[in-house]
């Protein structure tokens, strides 16, 4: 069965609230977990603190990878996973911000004009974008459990 990648991400991004997101420094990994936006171009936005780890690796070395699962209880069935490969960045754009603002409150009523009152402020939160290189999905397909299908992205 040929599995239509980008449609299988579109679908399991959309109801899904939040993504981890793997940075590194120094050959060390670290993970969080943050509320996500995304365009129709696939891009993904967050805001963060500029002190938090993530946004201070980000700035070292822009690779990150993350996945977006819709969690499950034990007793319920395997969920699709989604991963991502791409490159992120602090948002310094007026124009991106407002589509970042508007793209969050949209999906997580995060209040727009919080958003690029932050982004303008010394210490405020920034807004980020991962522009994704590489998606993978894996799950509930009718193909042997656990085969990854693969879409290259924006390269």
């Amino acid at each position: 069965m040929a599995v239509d990648v980008e449609k299988t991400v579109r679908e399991n991004i959309d109801r899904t609230l939040h993504m981890s997101l793997a940075t590194v420094r120094e050959n060390k990994p670290w993970i969080c977990e943050l509320h996500f936006a995304y365009d129709d171009e696939l891009n993904l936005y967050f805001i963060s603190l500029e002190d938090k780890r993530h946004s201070q690796e980000i700035v070292r070395n822009a690779n990150v990878a993350g996945s977006i699962i819709d969690n499950y209880a034990i007793d319920a069935q395997a969920p699709v996973g989604v991963y991502f490969e791409g490159a992120a960045v602090i948002v310094n754009d007026t124009n991106e911000i407002e589509k970042a603002a508007e793209l969050l409150f949209a999906r997580n009523k995060t209040d727009k004009q919080y958003v690029i009152d932050e982004a303008c402020r010394e210490k405020g939160h920034r807004v980020y974008k991962v522009s994704v290189n590489r998606w993978a999905v894996f799950g509930r397909f009718e193909e042997k459990h656990g085969t990854k299908h693969e879409l290259e992205w924006n390269t």
